[in-house]
């Protein structure tokens, strides 16, 4: 996939369990913007989509401004109604990647 310009579609993705450190993150959710290459990262304890969804606002939303699309895995923190409608209500197309080609997300 290709991106128009920068910050225009980002691939978001997860990271982990890894050992626990601080605060007991085990886990770390990544986006990454497919035309710069620039990532943003955070640790989490626990995976949840309300907490997808303050990474992706606060990250990249916040910083970088609204997105055309965001491309994923098909993981439940990212395929369900309440994602979805955060992306629908900022009009960001939400793609997903071939469950047995990660290659494809970024």
């Amino acid at each position: 996939m290709v991106s128009p310009w920068p910050f225009a579609q980002w691939g978001l993705d997860l990271i982990g369990p890894m050992p626990e450190g601080k605060g007991q993150v085990k886990y770390a959710v990544v986006a990454v913007d497919y035309f710069t290459k620039w990532a943003e990262a955070e640790a989490l304890a626990t995976i949840t989509a309300a907490r997808i969804e303050t990474f992706v606002w606060q990250s990249i939303v916040c910083r970088f401004g609204i997105p055309n699309s965001i491309v994923t895995d098909n993981g439940r923190q990212f395929e369900n109604a309440k994602f979805k409608q955060f992306c629908s209500n900022l009009k960001i197309r939400l793609c997903f990647a071939s469950p047995a080609h990660p290659q494809s997300n970024g």
